[in-house]
């Protein structure tokens, strides 16, 4: 029975059980396929974040959105999932890094936590403000943006920090401050880099100089995630807008949403997947987009990452505020890609 497209809702739709079959090693001539991989029945906390080095290295980060559970690391090497255990309890809202040694983890109370590939270590970030997002471009040169949303210039705001192999400073920006909360980052290069926020605020750093590139805005809302395939070709998406700059000119793309999104990643040049609520997915493909909102996954997806094989992953969960401490939140890590995956986390 098809499904009934729903609202814009900061629900979790449904929720698909994961298969209990055995992983397969995927043929290359497989066609590729949605998985459902981790689930409610796995997961009792949101997943909000995902990034790799590769295929058999994955994180998935998350937390218990303030119903007082840990915060959440789950590692795929390519045969299982494993829940790593950073300590504390505060919400990891994103991850990325540099390689398999050198992952960030970014998330509430300006918490910044590093894994060197066997130790958690945490980060002074000088913030309390929630870190929303971060971008790696190597072990001695980060950025982890955030801010507090509809706080105005009245609270922690505009925050962007950099990395420099030593220590998390302040960056200030022209015209600073604008009272926004900035959400993510990301660069072609360190001296090629995008951060997006509230307001539609695009941010576009060429070498040493910064530019607004949304004044006046294109969007009509908040932005939530940017990424590229490369400097011609970097997406920003946010409620109903998916824009795309050629590293020259934003510009609208011409898709028929299904929901509002919140997550983008590139593959290839020109594939490129856009997440959203309800289980809102949209690939380009060959030029054209595929609209696969009536496809496992069905629940809210906050984010997605591409593994540079033709490979899709995307992260979501219920992210309603519960009455009742220690609520569970139900996560789902699902996948986009030929054969299947294991679909529970190793003890």
């Amino acid at each position: 029975m098809k499904r009934l497209r729903l609202p814009l809702v900061l629900t979790l739709a449904a929720l698909t059980p994961g298969c209990s079959d055995p992983p397969d090693t995927p043929p290359s001539s497989e066609p590729s396929a949605w998985q459902v991989a981790l689930d409610g029945g796995d997961l009792d906390r949101a997943v909000l974040s995902v990034w790799g080095s590769g295929p058999k290295d994955v994180f998935a980060v998350g937390g218990p959105l303030g119903n007082g559970r840990a915060s959440l690391v789950v590692h795929f090497d390519g045969a299982s999932f494993r829940e790593l255990q950073p300590g504390g309890d505060q919400t990891y809202w994103w991850v990325s890094g540099s390689g398999p040694d050198d992952v960030w983890m970014v998330g509430e109370e300006g918490r910044i936590t590093h894994w060197d590939g066997s130790t958690f270590t945490e980060h002074v970030s000088g913030t309390t403000a929630t870190l929303w997002g971060v971008w790696a471009a190597s072990k001695a040169d980060a950025w982890a943006v955030g801010g507090t949303p509809e706080g105005g210039t009245g609270a922690p705001n505009d925050v962007i920090l950099h990395w420099d192999g030593s220590a998390w400073t302040p960056v200030t920006l022209p015209g600073m401050p604008l009272g926004r909360a900035h959400y993510k980052v990301w660069g072609a290069s360190s001296d090629d880099l995008y951060v997006v926020g509230e307001y539609g605020t695009i941010w576009h750093k060429k070498g040493a100089a910064w530019a607004l590139e949304s004044d006046p805005p294109l969007a009509s809302g908040t932005l939530f995630t940017v990424a590229g395939c490369g400097p011609n070709e970097v997406y920003a998406v946010g409620t109903f807008d998916v824009l795309r700059s050629d590293g020259a000119a934003w510009q609208k793309v011409d898709v028929a949403l299904t929901n509002g999104v919140n997550g983008v990643a590139c593959n290839a040049p020109g594939e490129v997947l856009v997440v959203g609520f309800g289980g809102s997915k949209q690939r380009l493909d060959a030029g054209a987009w595929v609209d696969e909102f009536d496809v496992p996954p069905y629940a809210d997806l906050h984010a997605a990452w591409a593994d540079g094989t033709g490979t899709y992953w995307a992260v979501g969960g219920n992210f309603v505020t519960s009455s009742m401490p220690g609520a569970a939140r139900e996560g789902i890590v699902a996948r986009y890609g030929p054969g299947r995956i294991t679909s529970q986390i190793a003890p």
